[in-house]
């Protein structure tokens, strides 16, 4: 992974300040929908609302409403955290001997599970779990949204009449699955070109090539009149479950209607002079919570003894997290499709959204009824049985995600990031960034971080000092690499801070289409 730098080139984004809201999106059109629901009155929920929506129709291969996840919400009218898990839940008619071990070693996706055979267990229709995302969007909007459901899904719909366009970016994720792809007619037929990926117009001009996205269209356009229970209790649903079990998967309409989000007490604890909330359960929480624990014990009045202090904590709280949790482990080659957003609306309210369909591309099958992407949440469990996260019927996915709701001084924030196991790295590090450092949202976003994941070596933003890579070296084997727009060796941020009544934000500097979109200019 070791690479050497340019000295010429440093990527940067700028952070504006404002009194209005900030959403803060891995997509521009995402934010910037999510950014008008406040502009027209909006809460913060409204506003999460439209963006997940969108961002599941222009990043379809991170997430999108067959998939799932978990959010933090801040009511700054009530003084307090809410917690909501979406996350995927196995079908209820799952059976475990559909997924006999190969015996050829470990499997080649995100993690190193034991393969199965014909990898039904990463690819295809077996792997599709329980979706929940819609579901929990619904319920927050109920509990605080102001505006109209349909007007907060409307967006959606219209990006799908239109189609994502296939940019640069887009084609290079496409080209990255496109065997697997190709293994799905109905996937190929979304995404590919006589089986290949998109071409793209020439270097020197700009693609005006788009997926045709109609029939996701019709199924959000059902979603908005009729409800998020569309998706469950209605028709959209049915024939999502009717799609999948014709390609031999397990979802049924059972499964669909008898799935609910759940609304939590989150786990809070206190970190120094600050405090934070985040998810609890079966999600990266209590993996974050128990690193700055460990965090806490040291002094971090330097950045060399920081550093070490956090690969230190990290190194505690994943072997915490694989002895008790069983997610036993993650490839750093393989690419995640999760997606994480963040927003604050002038009132204070904040929210931290991240979902996901777990692989990129999800199982790489599509539903033709709905145009939806599904997830491949079942390869979540361990194939081998008798452990902590064994694959079983019914139960729920033990997820990486960590939102983070933050609170030091006159500052809150919401912060979160897709990136698997990395997630909880960054998080960590930059909570500590925000809360040990005095750094704004924009030096927190910009400094350079280390990932330590549970494996056997640190990895190790280049641009980091040499003082700081010498003491990391010391205690362990360091692997040293640039951030890059593909692939990203560290986390993928995106997140939001409120100082006093000033709202920033900011998203992964590297990532080509993330930005923060304003409710107004001041």
């Amino acid at each position: 992974m070791a690479s050497s730098l340019s000295r010429s080139l440093q990527t940067t984004k700028t952070v504006i300040e404002t009194k209005g809201g900030v959403v803060a999106a891995q997509h521009r059109l995402a934010a910037e929908a999510g950014a008008e629901v406040l502009r027209a009155g909006g809460d913060a929920v409204d506003a999460a609302v439209a963006t997940s929506f969108v961002i599941g129709v222009l990043e379809p291969w991170m997430s999108g409403p067959a998939g799932g996840g978990a959010m933090m919400l801040w009511r700054a009218d009530q003084g307090k955290a809410v917690a909501v898990n979406h996350g995927m839940r196995a079908p209820r008619d799952l059976r475990v001997e559909d997924f006999p071990l190969s015996g050829a070693g470990i499997a080649g996706d995100l993690f190193p599970w034991e393969q199965v055979v014909g990898d039904v267990n990463v690819q295809g229709a077996k792997a599709i779990a329980v979706p929940g995302v819609v579901d929990g969007l619904g319920q927050v909007h109920e509990r605080f949204g102001k505006l109209p459901w349909a007007d907060l899904v409307a967006p959606a719909v219209a990006h799908a009449r239109q189609g994502m366009q296939v940019d640069w970016y887009a084609a290079l994720c496409i080209a990255s699955v496109t065997r697997m792809l190709a293994q799905d007619s109905d996937a190929a037929a979304l995404f590919l070109e006589d089986g290949q990926w998109p071409t793209i117009s020439g270097w020197t001009a700009l693609a005006e090539k788009r997926l045709n996205q109609s029939r996701m269209a019709d199924s959000l356009d059902a979603i908005a009149r009729e409800g998020a229970r569309a998706l469950y209790d209605g028709d959209v649903g049915a024939a999502m479950a009717r799609d999948i079990q014709d390609k031999g998967g397990y979802l049924s309409r059972e499964d669909l209607t008898a799935y609910h989000a759940d609304v939590q007490t989150p786990l809070s604890f206190s970190y120094r002079d600050a405090r934070f909330h985040v998810m609890d359960g079966l999600t990266a929480g209590p993996t974050f919570a128990h690193a700055l624990s460990e965090i806490e014990k040291h002094d971090l009045s330097n950045k060399p003894e920081a550093f070490a202090a956090y690969a230190a904590g990290l190194d505690s709280a994943y072997a915490a997290r694989l002895g008790t949790m069983g997610d036993d482990g993650e490839s750093p080659a393989a690419p995640g499709s999760t997606t994480h957003f963040s927003v604050v609306d002038r009132d204070g309210n904040m929210v931290a959204q991240t979902q996901t369909l777990l692989s990129i591309f999800g199982s790489r099958v599509v539903s033709p009824s709905t145009g939806f992407l599904m997830n491949n949440g079942i390869m979540w469990f361990d194939p081998v049985q008798g452990r902590p996260n064994s694959l079983g019927a019914g139960k729920r996915c033990l997820m990486n995600v960590c939102p983070v709701l933050g609170e030091t001084g006159s500052r809150r924030f919401a912060f979160g990031a897709s990136g698997g196991r990395k997630i909880v790295s960054a998080m960590t590090q930059m909570s500590s960034f925000v809360v040990d450092f005095g750094m704004d949202v924009g030096a927190a976003f910009h400094h350079p971080r280390i990932d330590v994941s549970g494996g056997k070596h640190v990895v190790a933003d280049a641009a980091h000092t040499p003082e700081i890579l010498d003491r990391l070296r010391a205690a362990h084997e360091v692997v040293t690499t640039p951030r890059s727009v593909f692939p990203y060796a560290f986390a993928c941020p995106a997140g939001v801070m409120r100082d006093g009544e000033v709202n920033t934000g900011c998203t992964e500097i590297m990532s080509p289409w993330g930005d923060t979109a304003l409710e107004q200019e001041d």
